[in-house]
């Protein structure tokens, strides 16, 4: 296999220009990395994003920047029918004009009859009045204000500011704190001594002055504690060293319940350096923990007003909350010992809108467990409606992986919860009754949920989801009880959908894989012709043919078919270059313009210099379900790389390509599995590219780690044979390792504990190149373009037209 030889640069200097050799004269391209790498606005052009309407559903806002102004300018408007979009005034923009988002999705911010609604923006409260589309700025304070809802009636707006709940009344502009919730301690009186009891007992009997004084203090506080009984103060609570994580108060505000967090002890941050200044001295940076820390203390306390009581909802209650995950059941850990008690965190409560029902949503902290129960605020009793379990870790999309509630809410009818749960192995929407515990399924079937929302009169779903093909979404509508699901986009590709208030006309962000999003305007139904609202690429970036790379299918070592995407030139130099995509749980397979649009452009440049691209949404990706994504429990870097080995067995057999031709490379997770590959696949490949890439999973990050490979101290087998650092003494081929030195997510501490592992090894073909004031996503052209030159280079060098034989 070929080779190269490289050295360590100095820590801040980057190497020098590396220019092209060997290339053949009939395989040109009308690309270069310069080009490529630019910025986008100027090159590709600036595509709209974020398309929401407004609260009356006459116009449509959204985010674009066709002309490349700041970006405080770059909100745009078009009306209902369609037209011409017209940039929003600068007036227009600062009034925060309201947008909707959905009747039922996420806090209650509507009146019963959806005539009005209140919003937050920036720490302040804004009232709109649908009827009359009139809007009214609440408050303007320095102090934030957030989660306003209606009260019963509609007369008094709740929210919460400063750890604390407030009503403030519409008509009479009447404010009223309704908690006294308070950090600390409570203050407790120590009894006298008996000494210091006699001496005070003395001085009264012995001074009329001071029996005067202590008469009139009581007979004050007698007035001050009647005044409060009077003005029937809120009940204080003190939350000790913890923080307030949510504060709610039901809709017949009898129950206030305080969820309060502490900080574990051993969270301890990491620093990251910023060498290049602008005052010159070098900026330490505090950065997240590494994996491993320990939970912090959660508690639920929920005041019951009318009784002036406060209680602790005992999480632990739950059925299997004490359970042991499997993999510590291997370690012999049992039930009764400490090793079993898990820490449990609630969202919530969810309450109907009459206050009837109040809905927790509870996590354990190893993430396995997720129960939606129905909370008695009066006794604290937990009433379990669903229990969704995973060995590996509870996910996938409207359910989050990193905690939080995911996609629930209620039904209008008060007595139905929706939620979306992997149950079947894919992301589907259900409904349980509180009452009685009963489970509906609505959505059916090998494809997920992406996210679900329901129309004003709760009649109907509106759904994004990948029913048709894992490789795109569509908006689609069903009935609320379930049923027939009619796909209202049909235009082949990805569709950011937004419907309007009414529910009659769709905005789309479409998009395929050689065309960024542009705008679309129709009415919302299967048959609407959709009129095109914005042209966002260049006639430059246009001019060139964009491929359309074909989506393959593979079959993997284990008979899994993976998908992937190829892009293949009309004539090829008989080398292929495989790209790995980042973040792990991820998606590049798919018809919309990739996230990785740089790297899309790089390839297109590398298929005209007949090179063969590959693609492939390994294991672990998204949009293909609940094993898909959970296949690299506790072993990255095992049925994921596989995938990588097999697609690189399959392009050799396919299309003659050997593995001393193949080259792969990828940034972030993207980069860990190109280690993983020249590591220990070293016989399938000739070279690669670790771009930001991690080292070491014990030095990652915990909310990410923690799912997939359990904690160093409790599986420190999962992350030796995950993490590159210790299988470096595999390396055999050319290795670039770029790496931003102000990476605060991939940390450059990483990449340089890999290093000194290689220098000790005595490896050679190596080299590292570091990017002084980039951090874990580029910013810079320069940088972009400096960064992409060296990987042409050694593509180039190690499996292209100008690579030498051993």
């Amino acid at each position: 296999m070929s080779r190269f030889t490289a050295f360590l640069v100095p820590l801040l200097v980057l190497l020098s220009p590396l220019s092209v050799q060997g290339q053949p004269a009939e395989r040109t391209s009308a690309l270069t990395v310069e080009q490529i790498m630019q910025e986008p606005e100027t090159w590709i052009g600036d595509w709209p994003t974020n398309a929401r309407w407004h609260e009356s559903g006459e116009a449509l806002y959204f985010d674009w920047n066709p002309e490349g102004d700041f970006p405080s300018d770059s909100l745009y408007k078009v009306s209902r029918g369609g037209g011409a979009p017209q940039q929003v005034s600068p007036e227009e923009r600062r009034s925060h004009p309201p947008t909707f988002d959905g009747w039922h999705h996420g806090e209650h911010v509507y009146t019963d009859d959806f005539s009005r609604k209140v919003y937050a923006v920036d720490g302040d409260l804004y009232l709109y009045d649908r009827t009359s589309d009139e809007q009214t700025r609440l408050t303007d304070t320095p102090v934030r204000e957030s989660d306003p809802r209606f009260a019963p009636g509609g007369e008094r707006i709740l929210f919460e500011r400063a750890n604390n709940l407030f009503a403030v009344h519409l008509r009479t502009g009447q404010l009223r704190q309704l908690t006294d919730v308070q950090s600390g301690r409570e203050p407790r009186e120590s009894d006298p001594t008996p000494r210091e009891e006699f001496r005070e007992q003395q001085q009264l009997e012995l001074f009329e002055t001071l029996r005067r004084q202590n008469e009139e203090n009581e007979r004050a506080e007698e007035m001050r504690e009647r005044d409060r009984e009077a003005d029937d103060p809120p009940p204080t609570h003190y939350t000790g060293d913890a923080e307030v994580r949510d504060l709610r108060m039901d809709p017949t505000e009898r129950f206030v319940t305080i969820a309060q967090q502490s900080q574990p002890d051993a969270a301890d941050p990491t620093q990251v350096i910023d060498y290049v200044t602008q005052s010159g001295h070098a900026d330490v940076q505090p950065a997240r923990p590494k994996v491993g820390i320990p939970p912090g203390d959660f508690a639920l306390h929920v005041q019951d007003l009318a009784r002036d009581t406060t209680i602790e909802v005992n999480l632990h209650q739950l059925p299997g909350a004490y359970d042991v995950p499997e993999f510590r059941q291997e370690q012999g850990v049992e039930l009764d010992s400490s090793e079993a008690q898990r820490a449990l965190y609630s969202y919530g409560p969810y309450w109907s809108d009459d206050g009837e029902h109040g809905v927790l949503v509870v996590r354990a902290d190893n993430n396995k467990d997720r129960w939606i129960a129905r909370l008695d605020p009066e006794t604290g009793d937990l009433t379990v409606l669903d229990r969704q379990h995973d060995a590996a870790w509870i996910g996938g999309p409207g359910i989050s992986a990193y905690g939080g509630p995911g996609n629930v809410g209620w039904m209008p009818d008060g007595e139905h919860f929706y939620f979306q749960s992997e149950a079947t192995g894919y992301s589907h929407l259900y409904i349980v009754n509180v009452e009685t515990g009963a489970t509906t399924q609505l959505t059916s079937g090998n494809f997920e949920v992406l996210d679900a929302r329901l129309s004003r009169d709760g009649s109907t779903w509106f759904l994004t989801a990948n029913r048709h093909s894992p490789h795109q979404q569509h908006a689609e509508q069903m009935p609320a009880e379930g049923g027939d699901i009619t796909r209202l986009t049909q235009m082949a590709g990805t569709h950011d959908a937004a419907l309007s208030p009414d529910g009659e006309r769709l905005a789309t962000l479409y998009s395929t894989t050689n065309q960024p999003a542009d705008l679309y305007l129709g009415d919302a139904s299967a048959d609407s012709e959709r009129t095109r609202i914005t042209e966002s690429p260049t006639d430059e970036w246009a001019a060139y043919d964009w491929r359309m790379p074909e989506v393959r299918r593979f079959e993997a070592s284990d008979g899994v078919e993976v998908p992937a995407h190829v892009f293949r030139p009309d004539t090829p130099n008989g080398a292929a270059v495989f790209f790995v995509h980042g973040a792990g749980y991820l998606q590049n397979v798919i018809k919309d313009f990739p996230p990785y649009f740089r790297e899309y452009m790089f390839h297109n440049m590398l298929t005209d210099l007949g090179y063969t691209v590959v693609d492939v949404d390994y294991r672990g990706s998204a949009g293909y379900g609940r094993d898909w994504r959970t296949a690299i429990y506790r072993h990255m870097g095992g049925r994921d790389l596989q995938d990588y080995v097999d697609a690189a067995e399959w392009v050799g057999s396919t299309y003659d390509i050997p593995a001393e031709r193949r080259f792969i490379y990828g940034g972030s997770y993207g980069g860990f599995m190109t280690l993983m590959a020249l590591f220990t696949a070293p016989d399938h490949f000739g070279g690669g590219a670790a771009l930001r890439s991690v080292t070491d999973w014990a030095h990652y990050n915990d909310v990410y780690t923690f799912n997939i490979l359990n904690t160093p101290q409790t599986d420190s087998l999962a992350y030796a044979r995950s993490s590159p650092i210790y299988h470096a003494e595999g390396l055999e081929d050319p290795l670039l390792m770029p790496h931003g030195l102000v990476d605060t997510n991939v940390q450059p501490q990483d990449i340089f504990r890999l290093t000194q592992r290689l220098i000790e090894l005595g490896k050679d073909d190596w080299e590292l190149a570091m990017y002084p004031v980039e951090g874990h996503g580029f910013v810079e052209p320069t940088s972009w373009t400096d960064e992409y030159r060296r990987i042409f280079e050694l593509i180039q060098t190690s499996v292209g037209p100008a690579r030498t034989q051993d």
